[in-house]
């Protein structure tokens, strides 16, 4: 299980990360971008994957991990249940959504 706090720490962790907020929430960012955000609830969080390391994650573990909905879904932002989740399995995502934020040039949309 991992809390809100936690989530925090592991992004918190991560080389080149720093806390901002976006639409009242705490996100996670490097490079410029967002790699990852607590939602309001304090249940939910969300890391920016690559679409394949989304539905890997999705597919493996679908009681902690889902696609958010529409475009952003698609694009890779992947929904986390914070109470279902492995704390590894949680910071080997942010990992791999940092890694994604910094390898993407600044003031370029991904898409």
């Amino acid at each position: 299980m991992l809390t809100a706090a936690r989530f925090r720490q592991l992004a918190l962790a991560l080389p080149g990360s720093s806390e901002g907020a976006h639409h009242d929430h705490p996100d996670f960012r490097s490079n410029g971008r967002v790699f990852a955000s607590l939602w309001p609830d304090g249940q939910t969080a969300m890391v920016v994957l690559a679409p394949p390391q989304q539905r890997a994650l999705c597919t493996s573990d679908p009681a902690a991990f889902r696609p958010a909905n529409g475009a952003w879904g698609r694009n890779g932002c992947t929904l986390v249940t914070l109470a279902a989740a492995a704390p590894e399995t949680v910071a080997a995502a942010l990992h791999d959504a940092l890694l994604l934020a910094q390898s993407r040039p600044k003031g370029r949309s991904r898409t």
